[in-house]
């Protein structure tokens, strides 16, 4: 284990957390309650997070069109941040690009600050897991997160003839959505196609129904897309993006073998989600290869303990488990914050708590048995396939790289090719990255390491570089 970065509580810093979405939202609620006016950061700007992120001011769409079932909970999460914003020192619009020990590097517009840290509870969430495919740089290319994006958050459909494919609940939740809130506008979801067979969402029925509201929500979306005539397709290989200027459409091979086209001005992929790590890996927090996840995870007690005294990790930025999770895990954490500061045993709620992100495990068990990650993906990967975009790095550069160099891990194939040194830091490239690298090695995929984060996190602006560059201009704050 790593040296900690901080190990003295200083009871006159306020708790810092970073994200509003359900995790960040129900944690600065327990710190409330508890007498603390903690540190709310955020990128959006307003509370929510991704799977309940609110529309501009003004957005006239009820809740029950953007959120469908989870109306109820969206605004249950909403009245919570509103009801807590005298209380909170609430900061939007505001990202948090770089971390040490004791203090985060946050911008907001070109300004960058540092701002010092004693607790800090990390819930940055989620973001789509990628596999490319040849043609997926064209325009009209999005990820099922990306798409969804558009629709909440601005009404915006990504066209006007929309395919999907990819794996997970989200294809079908993002399908059933553009569907329905498109019906009176003209647009038309074209098809559904699923990498994963069926035979696995059968056998994964035991381990659903564990969740059987969650179970329930999935087939009532799959029951509707086809009552309206959408074409859903299981055991799917998705082969090229069609089209020159923009998409056009998908060339894909059925599971008998057979190639089809389907038409299409809009295409939306993803492989469900993978954390965002980044925070907790400048933290110095230790990391571990989490085989469920099929990706390596900040190591966290069942409270929410990072290995670093005084980071907390909570939500699906520390591994995936859904909403209602988060929301419990937000908690969870926040009562471990309150029982460190104080000296308190953990208590009944918190025991609570801990047993129902348990049984999610279960749950989360057979969501994979159901999507399972597409592990043959690497060796069908073309080699003139763009892996990085930002860097314009092939499958076979990095399989070259690999025969040439032997290079064992990420970290090294990224240093001799430049995979991941991009605009997204590896963020989009960094999971196919690994697998190709998995099987032009032939070592397991937990042996293959991890892309380590770098700040900034995310880009910044070339004024906000500059003031970093000079600390004179660069703010500082306790």
């Amino acid at each position: 284990m790593s040296t900690p970065l901080c190990t003295t509580l200083n009871p006159n810093v306020p708790p810092v957390i970073v994200g509003a979405g359900p995790a960040g939202i129900r944690a600065a609620q327990t710190l409330v309650a508890q007498g603390l006016r903690p540190i709310l950061i955020d990128e959006a700007a307003r509370g929510g997070g991704q799977i309940y992120r609110q529309p501009p001011p003004g957005f006239s769409r009820p809740p029950e069109a953007l959120y469908g079932f989870e109306a109820a909970r969206a605004r249950a999460v909403h009245d919570t941040w509103l009801t807590l914003l005298p209380q909170l020192d609430y900061r939007p619009d505001h990202l948090v690009w770089n971390a040490g020990p004791g203090w985060l590097d946050v911008l907001h517009g070109d300004q960058t600050q540092r701002l010092a840290w004693s607790q800090v509870i990390v819930a940055t969430g989620a973001t789509d897991r990628v596999l490319p495919l040849p043609g997926w740089t064209l325009p009209g290319v999005y990820t099922l997160g990306g798409a969804q994006v558009a629709l909440k958050y601005q009404g915006c459909s990504i066209g006007r003839r929309v395919l999907l494919t990819g794996t997970g609940p989200l294809l079908y939740l993002v399908a059933y959505q553009i569907a329905k809130a498109g019906r009176a506008h003209g647009v038309q979801v074209a098809g559904v196609l699923d990498t994963a067979g069926w035979g696995g969402k059968i056998a994964a029925l035991p381990a659903l129904l564990t969740q059987p509201a969650t179970l329930g929500k999935g087939q009532y979306f799959l029951a509707w897309l086809r009552a309206h005539g959408v074409p859903v397709h299981w055991g799917v290989q998705p082969l090229r993006v069609l089209g020159q200027e923009r998409v056009e459409g998908l060339l894909w091979r059925d599971r008998q073998g057979r190639e089809h086209r389907t038409e299409a001005d809009g295409l939306a992929l993803g492989y469900a989600l993978r954390s965002e790590t980044q925070l907790a890996d400048l933290l110095d927090c230790r990391f571990e290869f989490d085989a469920l996840n099929r990706a390596h995870l900040p190591v966290r007690d069942p409270a929410g303990r990072s290995s670093v005294p005084g980071v907390y990790l909570a939500g699906d930025g520390a591994g995936i488990q859904g909403a209602d999770a988060a929301e419990w895990a937000g908690e969870r954490a926040a009562l471990a914050l309150l029982e460190d500061r104080q000296g308190h045993r953990p208590g009944p709620r918190g025991q609570l708590l801990e047993a129902r992100l348990a049984r999610i495990g279960r749950f989360r068990q057979g969501l994979e048995q159901a999507f399972p990650f597409p592990v043959r993906w690497a060796a069908q990967a073309p080699d003139e396939l763009v892996v990085c975009r930002c860097e314009n790095i092939t499958a076979g550069e990095l399989r070259q790289q690999v025969k040439d160099s032997g290079a064992p891990e990420l970290n090294r194939l990224k240093a001799l090719s430049r995979v991941g040194m991009g605009r997204c830091q590896g963020r989009m490239c960094g999971v196919a990255a690994a697998e190709i690298l998995a099987h032009a090695s032939g070592l397991p995929i937990d042996q293959v390491g991890r892309l380590r984060a770098q700040a900034p996190i995310k880009p910044l602006p070339l004024m906000a570089q500059a003031a970093q560059a000079d600390p004179a201009n660069a703010a500082e704050t306790d």
